[in-house]
C-alpha cells in the first residue's frame, strides 16, 4: 500500500501519532463529539494504533481503549489493551470484561480488506468487515445510547449496510473527512442511539 506524504503524513510526525488517519477520526470527534473522558472505546482493525492514540487522550485515565488487531500493536499507555487476534474470533463478554464494564460507549473500525485491484471485490470484502464491525456495536453498545463509527468503500452494497445501519441506530450520518483522499474510495458512517 502506498504511503502518502503529505500535509496530514508529516503533521501525524510532528504531533507523534503513528499514522496520518489519525486525522479520518480526529475530524470526525470534532464534528459529532462522540470521544469523552472515561468513556470505554473498542478500537476495531486498530493497527498501527493511531486512532487508539487519539481515543486514549481523549477518554483520559478513567477511560479505557481496547484495540483489536491481526497485526501485532506497539504499547501505546497504560488506558490501552493491545489484542492480536482476528476479529471473527474474539468473544463479545471478553472483550467487555477487559473493559471493567457491562458496554462500550463507542466501537470504531477502520478495518480494511487487503486490497486485490479490483474494486468491486475490494467493496464487497470491505463491506463484509463493516458487518462484522457493526455486530460488535449491536452486541456492545447500550441501548439508547452509544456510538459506531466506521469505514467502508464505496460500491453498490453501501445503501443496503447503510439501511441496515438505520433500522438500528436513531441517527446514521455519512461523513467523509478532509484528510481522506480525494481519489480514495472509503467512507465513513457515523451512527449514534442504538435502538432498542
Amino acid at each position: 500500500m502506498k504511503k502518502v506524504r503529505d500535509h496530514y503524513f508529516h503533521r501525524a510526525k510532528q504531533e507523534g501519532y503513528r499514522a496520518r488517519s489519525v486525522y479520518k477520526l480526529q475530524e470526525a470527534d470534532s464534528k459529532f463529539g462522540f470521544l469523552r473522558a472515561g468513556a470505554r472505546v473498542l478500537d476495531l482493525g486498530a493497527a498501527p494504533g493511531s486512532w487508539s492514540q487519539y481515543a486514549a487522550r481523549k477518554v483520559g485515565r478513567k477511560g479505557k481503549v481496547i484495540a483489536v488487531d491481526l497485526q501485532r500493536i506497539d504499547n501505546i499507555g497504560p488506558n490501552v489493551l493491545l489484542l492480536q487476534a482476528d476479529i471473527s474470533s474474539v468473544d463479545s463478554q471478553k472483550l467487555l470484561a477487559a473493559a471493567g464494564s457491562d458496554c462500550f460507549d463507542v466501537v470504531l473500525s477502520d478495518m480494511a480488506p487487503k486490497t486485490t485491484g479490483n474494486r468491486g471485490v475490494d467493496h464487497l470484502r470491505s463491506i463484509g468487515l463493516a458487518e462484522m464491525a457493526l455486530d460488535f456495536a449491536l452486541r456492545l453498545l447500550p441501548q439508547g445510547g452509544g456510538f459506531f463509527y466506521c469505514k467502508v468503500f464505496e460500491g453498490g452494497e453501501l445503501a443496503a449496510f447503510r439501511e441496515r445501519c438505520r433500522e438500528c441506530f436513531k441517527t446514521v450520518r455519512t461523513f467523509k473527512p478532509k484528510s481522506s483522499r480525494d481519489e480514495s474510495v472509503e467512507i465513513f458512517l457515523m451512527c449514534s442511539g442504538l435502538r432498542a
